[in-house]
């Protein structure tokens, strides 16, 4: 079912106004975070809300955007040209705080004015939005009001001038400001540059030509995924993992699929109530985190590059339990459910495929984002706080053909590092390691990828906020492969060593030094060894 070369270059079209809309966004930035990580996603939509395009970016951002032009829709229409949506509030199209959407309206010329043609979008997770800890992403909060600042669907801008009074009021609820003002003013530069690709494109081909191979754009995606899904047997299959904990206890995630000739069933039933923790996850991540599953099973079996747009969602449907982990009620906690909970949930996912697919799913990769944060004062400058987040790499399953990944982000994020100089050129820390975890990754006939190391010393008294996983149970092999190591972490104060949780908070003072191991990833198939050893012992029995 190959697309037609007009459908080709119409799909490349779309993408690139989003890719050129993340390229403004890096460089015009102003945290690390945004401009050397590239925390950050950019993404098109038709009028009615529909995702028409989006760029290789953060791939639990990404899924979960169109909730965010949804909510911008039903709350803050009718829209004028100049409009601009913010939101953050992940019971109202979010997904947790730190990450700020914007959504824009386009309107084109000669074109009616009752509603836009198009809306671009931009989430991108800004290092500080206020809460009960520096970073905003505080592991031991429970309630959304110790996370941050809360932003409901509001107009950022209307008919191109800014509001003042809500531009201040964030500002004012931040910890550094000059930063958030600069990132903000970064997204606003993207959608200008986004608005103008789209009218160029229009100005071009023509409108009706525009929307027509918009909507065949959609229907070849919606077609292109069910051809794919066909190709897994049908059946039911389940999967069981678990959060290594809230503070206390396991938290298990469930998933059941039910493949019926095109169509994809996941069934959530099983996993663990909401958690009084920030394990928590909104419905829109769960939906990210599935479609991202089945959108990397259809590039597998399909051997092509599909478009991803909202077609890709048409054949899969969910049902999630409504006051679980998955789905909790407000004013539930939500900062680590985004990061950490999305990585569960596609390594249940993907553990269900297996059954159905075992020559085709990989193990688990590290299932992590070794969330880290740290704040503080400058010490040259008593009164300029500075506040810094990042997520750590670690090892990559491996699969059927090949060996797992070393030191990569997995899945659910698809961010850089950040250069060790850039940190230490931006913040009074040294790093002092930052290396490859060796044998982390599990044994198998492919071996799992390694983890990484990351030793970082403090040069002033700071806080320090760590949110990971895979600290307890490791990430799982599959077809006999073995696990790959667990991570953890270290806290070093002179001759003195004390592990720390998979979730703490804590304060160091200068010269302590923060030790991070992440997770390798499991092993694929029995490990060349083990199936001589057995072939050896079933001889022996012959004999």
């Amino acid at each position: 079912m190959p697309a037609s070369a007009t459908l080709s270059i119409f799909r490349h079209l779309f993408a690139s106004v989003a890719e050129e809309m993340g390229v403004t966004l890096e460089r015009t930035a102003y945290s690390p975070n945004i401009k050397e990580r590239l925390d950050f996603s950019c993404a098109v939509f038709l009028g009615d809300g529909r995702m028409l395009a989006q760029a290789a970016h953060i791939p639990v951002h990404l899924g979960a955007m169109p909730a965010s032009v949804r909510a911008a829709i039903q709350h803050c229409a009718p829209f004028h040209p100049g409009d601009v949506v913010m939101l953050n509030d992940p019971y109202q199209g979010g997904n947790h705080l730190p990450d700020i959407t914007l959504v824009s309206p386009v309107f084109l010329d000669g074109l009616p004015t009752e509603t836009p043609q198009f809306f671009v979008a931009s989430r991108a997770h800004h290092a500080d939005v206020g809460g009960m800890s520096p970073g905003s992403m505080p592991p031991l909060s429970t309630e959304l009001f110790q996370e941050g600042l809360i932003i409901p669907p509001i107009k950022l801008v209307a008919g191109g001038v800014r509001n003042e009074a809500v531009w201040q009021l964030i500002l004012r609820n931040v910890r550094t400001p000059s930063e958030r003002e600069g990132d903000l003013s970064a997204q606003l530069a993207a959608h200008t540059i986004g608005a103008q690709r789209l009218a160029e494109i229009v100005s071009r081909y023509g409108w009706s030509e525009v929307v027509a191979q918009a909507n065949a754009l959609i229907d070849y995606a919606n077609k292109m995924t069910r051809a794919a899904i066909r190709r897994i047997p049908n059946g039911r299959f389940s999967f069981r993992d678990y959060l290594d904990n809230d503070g206390q206890h396991p938290l298990p995630i469930q998933a059941t699929i039910t493949v019926q000739d095109e169509t994809l069933h996941v069934d959530f039933s099983g996993t663990a109530a909401a958690t009084d923790g920030n394990l928590n996850a909104v419905p829109a991540i769960v939906e990210s985190a599935v479609a991202y599953c089945v959108r990397c099973v259809a590039l597998a079996l399909l051997n092509t590059n599909l478009p991803m747009n909202q077609g890709a969602f048409a054949p899969v449907t969910l049902h999630i339990p409504p006051g679980s982990l998955l789905d909790p009620h407000p004013p539930h906690a939500v900062a680590a459910g985004n990061v950490e909970t999305s990585q569960r949930i596609v390594d249940v996912v993907f553990g269900a495929l297996a059954a159905a697919l075992p020559e085709l799913i990989p193990a688990a990769s590290q299932g992590t984002m070794n969330n880290l944060t740290f704040g503080g004062t400058y010490p040259k400058n008593g009164r300029q706080q500075f506040a810094y987040y990042e997520t750590i790499g670690g090892g990559a399953g491996a699969g059927p053909h090949a060996d797992g990944a070393s030191g990569v982000h997995v899945h659910m994020s698809n961010t850089l590092n950040t250069p060790v100089e850039a940190l230490e050129h931006s913040f009074p820390i040294r790093v002092w390691q930052y290396s490859l975890r060796h044998g982390s990754g599990g044994a198998g006939k492919h071996r799992g990828g390694d983890g990484l190391v990351r030793r970082i010393e403090f040069l002033c008294p700071a806080t320090v906020t760590i949110t990971s996983e895979r600290r307890v149970r490791p990430p799982y092999g599959l077809q006999g492969g073995e696990p790959g190591m667990p991570g953890q972490n270290r806290l070093i104060q002179g001759d003195t060593e004390t592990v720390l949780p998979g979730k703490c908070s804590l304060q160091v003072a200068a010269g302590d030094i923060l030790h991070i191991e992440t997770p390798g990833g499991g092993g694929w198939g029995a490990p060349t060894s083990q199936i001589a050893s057995q072939e050896i012992d079933s001889a022996n029995q012959d004999h």
